[in-house]
């Protein structure tokens, strides 16, 4: 029989979330985020290495005796987005907001950590790693790469890693698990165009870079439905524009940024080669300068088949057969914790949060219920890899 919240508990969860929620804190800056961690794990007698990568925290429980160690990961950091909902824990924090349910993960990963301080397994390791920065700007860096190249992550040496995601489209009370790739890969591009400046009168003079970057936006959109497979799954999206000064000006420089998500390696190599070749002809037609340039280059998460195996039949006891998803079709949403589910097997699951409105929505809230069922199921999940 697996471990139910008692009320306290499940009340601990609730406030612990919407504490986190009222206080969102952008990448690298999650200060007040990380102390408040730290000190809760402080309070349950819990190891903690502050500071990680600048605001991450790491939990850890030992038993002293030999087993499997579990590492459970949880994101810090929330969203420029300004907070529109009407509730007593709406964000204080004018502009910020966890419109990703990194407030949820948190919470779910500290009352796990809380459930095993109090009672604790008969043997192994579980740490628990509060990572920054896993929403990542064109070309700033991965709170996850940022975790690895501290050295912590080696240090600890986990057997196993898990992770979990808010899921909008499935109810609270279910649990979706991805056979093989739960998130896809994302590549970043910049595209740097170098025209002529001229007036508007004398546009012969010149050469638009605007005009350049049109039928370069153009054509890159067209690369998905002449360059992928119909029976694969990509998708390309030119996100910002910047160049111009005047109406009146042919604009000299314009930058284009923008993403390819990709599900399979042979596809994402494919798309980056046209990407580059395209924009290499565009240069030549219109003799403009044009330059790409990569960055953010985050592979696609890969669910270990072995716990894949053990997590659906935990959760089915946990939830109900009934309630535990087989999802069938990888989203283009991508995470960092690909970064760790490359050096050791892992597990990246979908959390049913029941919601109205999808991720990064100013409106984005969640059935709070769901704090009882990731917990649970997770805290089983914990159990049950340590005694294997």
């Amino acid at each position: 029989m697996h471990r139910q919240l008692t009320k306290e508990e499940f009340d601990y969860a609730v406030q612990f979330r919407r504490d986190l929620h009222a206080h969102p804190e952008l990448r690298f800056a999650e200060y007040r985020t990380s102390e408040k961690i730290a000190n809760e794990a402080e309070q349950l007698g819990l190891k903690v290495t502050r500071a990680v990568a600048e605001t991450g925290v790491i939990v850890e429980w030992e038993s002293g005796k030999p087993g499997p160690h579990i590492l459970l990961r949880a994101d810090l950091d929330a969203l420029p987005v300004p907070d529109l909902k009407d509730v007593k824990y709406r964000s204080l924090n004018e502009g910020i907001m966890h419109a990703c349910g990194h407030d949820v993960h948190m919470t779910v990963v500290m009352t796990i950590a809380k459930l095993i301080a109090e009672r604790p397994p008969v043997k192994g390791r579980v740490s628990f790693l509060f990572q920054p920065a896993e929403e990542i700007p064109f070309g700033q860096a991965s709170g996850a790469q940022a975790i690895l190249d501290s050295g912590q992550f080696k240090r600890l040496n986990p057997d196993y890693v898990l992770g979990l995601h808010c899921w909008p489209t499935l109810d609270a009370g279910k649990i979706g698990i991805d056979q093989q790739i739960a998130m896809a890969a994302k590549d970043a591009f910049s595209i740097q165009i170098k025209g002529r400046g001229a007036h508007a009168a004398t546009p012969e003079l010149g050469i638009d870079s605007i005009l350049v970057a049109s039928q370069l936006v153009s054509e890159l959109h067209h690369l998905i439905s002449r360059r992928v497979n119909p029976a694969d799954s990509a998708a390309l999206n030119v996100g910002t524009i910047h160049g111009g000064h005047s109406q009146s000006v042919l604009a000299d420089e314009v930058e284009i940024t923008g993403t390819i998500r990709t599900i399979s390696a042979e596809t994402r190599t494919g798309l980056r080669l046209a990407i580059t070749r395209l924009a290499e002809g565009v240069a030549t037609s219109s003799g403009a300068q044009i330059k790409v340039v990569w960055a953010n280059e985050m592979p696609a998460v890969v669910n270990n088949q072995n716990l894949v195996a053990i997590s659906k039949k935990v959760f089915g006891g946990v939830l109900g057969l009934e309630n535990v998803i087989e999802l069938s079709e990888p989203p283009m949403t991508t995470d960092d914790f690909a970064l760790y589910a490359e050096k050791v097997p892992g597990l990246y699951i979908k959390l049913g949060v029941g919601s109205n409105y999808p991720l990064h929505s100013s409106n984005f809230d969640v059935d709070e219920e769901c704090l009882r069922h990731g917990i649970e199921a997770l805290h089983e999940l914990v159990f049950e890899l340590i005694s294997k």
